[in-house]
């Protein structure tokens, strides 16, 4: 068994670790994280526009007659989140470069604009489509910031940049060197989009499309929770490595379930970042909430039992750091096995229960220390039925884990036990004193 840990570690593990840390794939997980507190934010006045009450009440008829006004702080926030995600990638991609930031986040933002296609309205003027700017232009935002700044760092490897005197101040001079790579990048851009007509959100959508639809499929959202569990079992934070490949993917699911519902039209995904959150990690990664209760109703060793009464309350609140060191969960055969197998059956009940229209698919993103039932109720726009779920789940992981848990109860009880004879066969050799 440890040889096999060891191998997989070796030649699975540790790849796949470094390349969480990958430049690019970093700014892209640390640009999107970036924009979660306007996607929140926004997506809370869906449920205002929307509330979870018969629709023949007061509050629904005034929230239904007031929805226009309503939905505009989630039109500037969420709705667009890839203008806001194409900022935070630029800016942390050029931070890791140790190139101006700001700089960085500009010249993406301009990028991506000149992506969309202005539309002329009588006595409007021009107007951008919004479309693009919410999570259907997601993919298309990773690539223009990746390009821009790498554009950005080209410049500035080759000296091919204005500098200016060293009186200048510094905000000056930075605002100088980056005056060539924006050049070239917004002529670039128009080239591509006004010059040459060619719709570049298309392109991307074609590429990305199987990749989309394989997503959203059982085996699609079965793969990244068995990896999550697979590398959190060796001490990797397994959110990092795989959220930062897959979290685009979840955001633009989340991004389309809620215009989706803005519009009045069926929901059309099922496992945004939400899903998951919700349904299958509850009380973080491996459902180890269900741990947690197996330690406060059957712990025999003193070490689980205080362990148990000390994590109760971050668990609930989706903090299960010190469940996977503490007990620990990490390279510990007895507990890996319920730790990565519990969330792949509670993400296929909940995928079912989902697609058979047991529950509403998610289109709220809630924040992600609410305990379960209260994030599931809330990303569900207020469907009791998700709190039946998610305590389904955790009567699931709970029943699970007991038998697992008690093997390694066992194990420490009895050496605890034998540590205690060893302390009083010393104790008993010492010599009196008095």
């Amino acid at each position: 068994m440890q040889t096999f840990m060891n191998f997989l570690e070796k030649y699975l593990s540790m790849p796949m670790a470094k390349l969480s840390e990958q430049r690019h794939l970093r700014a892209i997980r640390d640009g999107v994280v970036s924009s979660l507190p306007f996607i929140i934010v926004g997506s809370m006045f869906l449920i205002v526009a929307f509330p979870p009450v018969p629709e023949s009440t007061a509050l629904y008829q005034w929230a239904q007659a007031h929805a226009f006004e309503i939905l505009i702080p989630y039109r500037m926030t969420m709705f667009i989140m890839s203008l806001y995600i194409t900022f935070g990638i630029g800016y942390n991609l050029a931070k890791s470069y140790k190139l101006d930031p700001l700089s960085g986040g500009q010249i993406a933002v301009a990028s991506f604009l000149l992506t969309l296609t202005p539309i002329a309205l009588d006595k409007v003027g021009f107007v951008l489509p919004m479309a693009n700017l919410g999570g259907h232009g997601l993919f298309m935002a990773m690539i223009v910031s990746i390009f821009s700044v790498e554009i950005m760092r080209f410049c500035k490897t080759r000296n091919i940049t204005i500098k200016m005197p060293e009186q200048v101040p510094p905000s000056v001079a930075r605002s100088f060197e980056a005056l060539i790579p924006v050049a070239f990048v917004v002529v670039f851009m128009t080239l591509i989009t006004v010059v040459l007509g060619i719709d570049v959100h298309s392109l991307v959508d074609q590429a990305v499309s199987p990749i989309v639809k394989a997503g959203d499929t059982l085996f699609g959202v079965l793969l990244p929770v068995f990896l999550i569990g697979f590398f959190w079992s060796f001490g990797i934070h397994g959110i990092s490595v795989i959220g930062a490949v897959a979290r685009p993917l979840w955001e633009k699911y989340l991004g389309a379930n809620a215009e989706a519902v803005a519009a009045g039209s069926p929901i059309p995904h099922v496992a945004p970042e939400t899903f998951f959150q919700w349904f299958v990690w509850i009380g973080g990664s491996g459902a180890t909430l269900g741990l947690v209760l197996a330690m406060l109703f059957f712990s025999k060793s003193s070490y689980l039992k205080a362990l148990g009464k000390t994590t109760l309350v971050p668990s609930i609140f989706n903090i299960n750091e010190p469940v996977i060191f503490g007990t620990p969960i990490v390279l510990n055969p007895m507990l890996i096995i319920p730790f990565i197998f519990i969330p792949l059956i509670t993400t296929t009940i909940s995928y079912f229960a989902t697609t058979l229209g047991f529950i509403s698919p998610t289109y709220v993103m809630a924040p992600w220390t609410l305990p379960a039932p209260i994030g599931a109720y809330l990303s569900t726009g207020g469907d009791w039925r998700a709190i039946v779920l998610v305590l389904v789940n955790i009567a699931i992981s709970f029943v699970i884990y007991i038998p697992f848990f008690k093997m390694y109860d066992q194990k420490l009880l009895e050496e605890e036990k034998a540590q205690t004879e060893e302390n009083k066969e010393t104790h008993s050799n010492e010599p009196n004193l008095a």
